[in-house]
């Protein structure tokens, strides 16, 4: 740990610390939208759109490579598949409900296809794990900027429409019966999220970016009482999983995105493991002895016969 904050520090290193700022910046994002993907229960909506950016990644390459758009570069084409893909499974999802499954699968796969077939005709090598994987060492001062400008955005729009994002998260009829537009909201969510999966792929690749939309948020679960102590809670734990990774993968030369996503992992499912001891020892403590009820005795008629 010592070697990493030593590192921090020299002046030669400057890709570390663009490093930190991403891991930082990026905790905003995971915080926040993910408590709203695991409370609305879309995680599977945002992995599709997260596949489906491949597609744009390699189209943008190919095209930039043949000079057809020379010098397009590949977040472009990924916002663009992002989008793409964020409008059609909501749509879907809004009005062809039975078919939803068919159309998410759909598009996972032909958008990742997508993706590898355009990279296999690019000239040169193109190595598609970069983008499925991530590597946050490489993030540049421009993705810096851009996952602030997104951050301040995503916390604006938060705050000021905090009501209506908690009604739609938790009960869509009660928040159409306030006359919130739940459709609306529902695709705007979805484009904002695909927006934040193609610069969040930098962080942890496009394969994990859901994995740490969801387990930060997952274990904030276990402690948060709404939707705003769901987001502060979940930005809080990004924080830490985000700074542990980076250091430790600093110190131990692995892949920083891949050791945050197993330290996020292990933690959810730890707290997981503590929540199911704890209240199976709470329900064991407060087990009315059997012999105590009598034949016919439950209820309040158990409790007084065990009092006796």
């Amino acid at each position: 740990m010592t070697s990493f904050i030593t590192a921090l520090f020299d002046p030669s290193l400057s890709f570390l610390r663009n490093a930190l700022a991403a891991a930082l910046l990026s905790s905003v994002l995971f915080g926040v939208l993910g408590a709203v993907i695991t409370v609305k229960r879309i995680a599977g909506l945002a992995g599709a759109i997260s596949h489906a950016v491949l597609g744009g990644i390699g189209m943008a390459l190919y095209l930039s490579a043949k000079g057809i758009l020379p010098g397009l570069p590949p977040i472009a084409g990924a916002v663009v598949f992002a989008l793409l893909a964020a409008v059609i499974i909501g749509f879907v999802s809004l009005k062809a409900k039975q078919r939803e499954d068919t159309v998410i699968n759909a598009i996972w796969a032909i958008g990742m296809s997508i993706g590898i077939l355009f990279m296999a005709k690019t000239p040169g090598y193109t190595d598609p794990s970069s983008y499925l994987f991530g590597n946050i060492l490489l993030i540049s001062e421009f993705d810096l900027i851009l996952l602030a400008v997104l951050d301040l955005t995503v916390v604006a729009l938060a705050w000021r429409f905090y009501p209506q994002i908690e009604a739609v998260s938790f009960d869509n009829e009660y928040a159409k019966v306030r006359g919130i537009p739940v459709d609306t909201v529902f695709l705007i969510l979805l484009c904002i999220t695909a927006v934040a999966i193609v610069l969040l792929q930098t962080f942890v690749g496009i394969v994990m970016v859901i994995a740490m939309l969801t387990l930060p948020a997952g274990t904030a679960g276990y402690f948060a009482r709404n939707l705003a102590g769901m987001m502060i809670f979940g930005w809080l734990f990004s924080t830490v999983f985000a700074l542990s990774g980076l250091a430790m993968g600093w110190v131990f030369d692995v892949p920083s995105g891949a050791l945050v996503v197993v330290t996020a992992g292990g933690v959810f499912l730890g707290a997981a493991a503590v929540r199911v001891i704890a209240s199976r020892y709470r329900r064991q403590n407060n087990k009315i002895p059997e012999y105590a009820q009598g034949p016919g005795k439950t209820g309040k008629a158990a409790e007084e016969g065990a009092k006796s």
